[in-house]
């Protein structure tokens, strides 16, 4: 199977928070007690190929409780299901977009299914991770966290159903087992440890001793990559409407470089109605390093194949990064949790076509009558808003000519695998998907 479902996903990210900062300043707003049923007959344009589409996803919220189904049947020329969808017993689970319990900062939290944007702690070593970046490369995985005010901890693991990325971050607040811990700011110092690795076979493989050309033959394979780090948080401000952070980030890419980090977040909610969340972070990256390392484009970086016999791999990429100084900053605007935006770029300080954008927007049903989504995330930047092989992107227009019957078009350039005959996979290619739609939405 493979795709990204893009309206699906913007009513996912309504129910669980569209971005770290989002997810950070725990708006109960986006606790909604609503529940929807979409569903839509249209076309599917895959790389030019049209298919019949038949669509249905609920999406069902019962106080912390929230489940997302999203099944999709595409059906070609020649009649039958596009083979694609269904040639795994796997995608048959992945018809469940995701469970999940509570959100982010929360006692509990439980997400299990497509993530979309993961991250854990402040982001130096996961970001705006994505396992399913694609429809067609979906997976089933899971985040889980536990914060019992004094300790607790988070993590991420990318698929159930083989090897991938697993996160673990263990904090603490140690002067919350003291009387100290009710001073005001530093009664919530916070120490953090994180271990993240990637332990699929191709995620340390790298070219051999004086191969330039990438040679499979002589491949150098490192077995699974791990990132240690440790951070130090500082809350400067813990009110009801506001709170801000200033920390430290530390971290070592085993048998590469290490990076640190130090950032300023603030998040204010005012009154229930306006949500604005603002970061800014200074970076010195050392040689063969870095930051963020598992982020947006990471499943599409990790391994590459050229050709048959020649690849290009994240781990091979990191060998040649030298040392420099960067910075990231990042914007959120959420009025009632249905109008959203959300920005972010990362880049060195001056070292070309680097940098790294991140942009979300959903006004929800703030236009009457108006379908509208986007989402952008870039790497490499050259030209900003020109796509290629390092872009992801959706956007998701229509109208409703009455309440519960929309007419939409929704335009998606990701990725997929490239097979050669034998069902090898000798690269990634760019997919545009195209798919104009008539559908209902009910709300109850």
């Amino acid at each position: 199977m493979k795709y990204f479902r893009g309206t699906s996903l913007l009513l996912a990210l309504l129910l669980v928070g569209v971005s770290p900062g989002f997810a950070q300043m725990q708006s109960t707003l986006m606790q909604k007690q609503q529940q929807s049923v979409m569903g839509g007959f249209g076309l599917t344009f895959i790389d030019g190929e049209p298919y019949y589409l038949f669509n249905i996803a609920p999406e069902l919220a019962f106080g912390k409780f929230g489940v997302g189904l999203d099944v999709n049947l595409r059906m070609g020329k020649n009649g039958k299901l596009r083979a694609e969808d269904w040639d795994q017993g796997y995608d048959y689970l992945r018809m469940i977009r995701y469970l999940r319990y509570g959100t982010k900062k929360e006692l509990i939290y439980v997400r299990l299914g497509v993530l979309d944007y993961s991250r854990l702690g402040h982001g130096s070593i996961i970001y705006n991770y994505r396992n399913s970046a694609s429809y067609d490369l979906r997976k089933f995985g899971m985040e889980f966290d536990l914060d019992f005010e004094k300790f607790g901890f988070e993590s991420v693991l990318s698929d159930f159903g083989a090897g991938g990325v697993f996160g673990l971050r263990g904090y603490a607040r140690p002067l919350k087992f003291t009387s100290a811990g009710a001073i005001p700011i530093i009664g919530g110092f916070e120490v953090g440890i994180t271990y993240a690795a990637d332990f699929n076979e191709n995620a340390n493989k790298t070219w051999g001793a004086g191969d330039s050309l990438g040679m499979l033959t002589a491949a150098s394979d490192g077995g699974s990559l791990g990132v240690f780090g440790f951070d130090f948080g500082l809350p400067l401000l813990s009110l009801p409407t506001i709170n801000s952070t200033l920390y430290f980030d530390y971290a070592k890419i085993s048998g590469f470089g290490s990076g640190s980090a130090l950032g300023l977040d603030l998040n204010f909610s005012g009154l229930g109605v306006l949500g604005i969340g603002a970061k800014y972070e200074r970076r010195w990256n050392g040689d063969k390093y870095q930051p963020a390392y598992f982020d947006a484009l990471y499943e599409k970086e990790r391994y590459l194949p050229i050709d048959t016999t020649r690849f290009y791999s994240k781990a091979q990429l990191l060998s040649g990064v030298a040392s420099s100084e960067g910075y990231y900053g990042e914007i959120l605007i959420s009025i009632l949790g249905r109008f959203n935006i959300v920005g972010g770029y990362q880049s060195p300080v001056g070292v070309r076509n680097q940098g790294m954008l991140h942009l979300e927007f959903d006004p929800g049903d703030a236009i009457p009558g108006i379908i509208l989504s986007a989402g952008y995330d870039k790497k490499y930047i050259g030209k900003v808003f020109k796509l290629d092989n390092n872009s992801l992107f959706f956007v998701n227009f229509g109208y409703k000519p009455i309440p519960f019957i929309f007419v939409s078009t929704m335009y998606i350039w990701t990725f997929t695998e490239d097979k050669d005959a034998n069902g090898n996979v000798i690269g990634y290619k760019s997919q545009k998907r195209i798919e104009p739609k008539i559908g209902f939405v009910i709300t109850f």
